[in-house]
């Protein structure tokens, strides 16, 4: 039976928070797809992850990264060691159910355009509660979207697979064809919006995004970053100028520019007032892009 099912590849990354990526080893244990194999990529870790990750799930192909490459690197790395005819890239906070990889391969199968796909997204800590049915276009002159049912119980009203803007860069399957014509991440991101602009790439090569409502994921969200840190604070605002620099041009880069100035600056720099730390790492967001005006 495993032979008739393409094989997936199931990649992720740990970068000390062995136990979160434990934890989701435990549920790959529970999934009725019958052929993948497991990649973890440690991105440098302070302590070595190895016999914990092997005891959660011993046939475990770790990748050993010498420094932090970040998501997309560390990422690129399970694409150099996969051989998955798909790969499905996870966070290591998160949680699978055991049918995901069903409904996710199946989206390709039933849609001969689909170039990278996202199941369904529910808070771990809110059971009941949407994070992600799919992804609104960033808007081209502010530069910020949302997710579609965001934190909205789920009574199935997002239970229709559908083509979305992005897929969810906590979990999204990607075919191996679709990596070889396009290219691996963009690693000049680091982290945060690599997997809006690779999901451009992919749609300007003639695929589309899709969501799956029929897979689901459990997401403990920003466990590995922390939900309210400098590092977010500089990764996000930096790459939401790198992203518009990137994929927007003419008239709305100019109008996006221009509101970055007059609103996004003056407005997170009084509310970074009182916390000079993320202050200096939302300006030195910007100061890269500056310094990088030619990336």
């Amino acid at each position: 039976m495993a032979a008739s099912k393409p094989l997936v590849s199931i990649i992720t990354i740990n970068y000390n928070t062995t136990h979160l990526t434990v934890d989701l080893l435990e549920s790959i244990h529970y999934l009725t797809y019958p052929n993948v194999e497991v990649i973890v990529v440690d991105n440098a870790s302070r302590e070595s992850p190895v016999e914990a990750l092997q005891n959660a799930f011993p046939d475990v192909r770790l990748v050993m990264s010498p420094k932090n490459l970040g998501f997309a690197g560390g990422n690129n790395l399970g694409i150099k060691a996969a051989r998955g005819e798909f790969l499905f890239f996870v966070n290591n906070d998160t949680v699978l159910t055991p049918t995901i990889l069903e409904g996710l391969v199946d989206i390709f199968d039933t849609y001969p355009d689909a170039g990278a796909v996202s199941p369904k997204f529910h808070y771990y800590h809110s059971p009941g509660t949407i994070e992600f049915a799919g992804y609104e276009e960033v808007n081209m002159f502010s530069g910020r979207n949302a997710m579609v049912g965001c934190r909205k119980k789920d009574y199935g009203q997002f239970d229709k697979a559908s083509v979305t803007h992005y897929a969810h860069g906590g979990g999204m399957m990607v075919p191996a064809w679709v990596v070889r014509e396009v290219g691996p991440m963009p690693e000049l991101y680091f982290l945060y919006y690599e997997e809006f602009d690779w999901c451009s790439q992919i749609k300007r090569a003639g695929y589309q995004i899709y969501y799956q409502p029929k897979s689901l994921i459990y997401h403990k969200e920003s466990m590995t970053v922390g939900k309210v840190s400098t590092l977010k604070t500089f990764y996000q605002n930096r790459n939401r100028i790198l992203f518009m620099r990137r994929n927007v041009k003419g008239l709305p880069l100019f109008v996006f520019t221009l509101y970055y100035i007059f609103c996004t600056v003056p407005v997170n720099t009084a509310r970074y007032l009182a916390r000079r730390d993320h202050l200096k790492a939302f300006w030195s967001g910007i100061v890269w892009n500056l310094a990088h005006y030619n990336v």
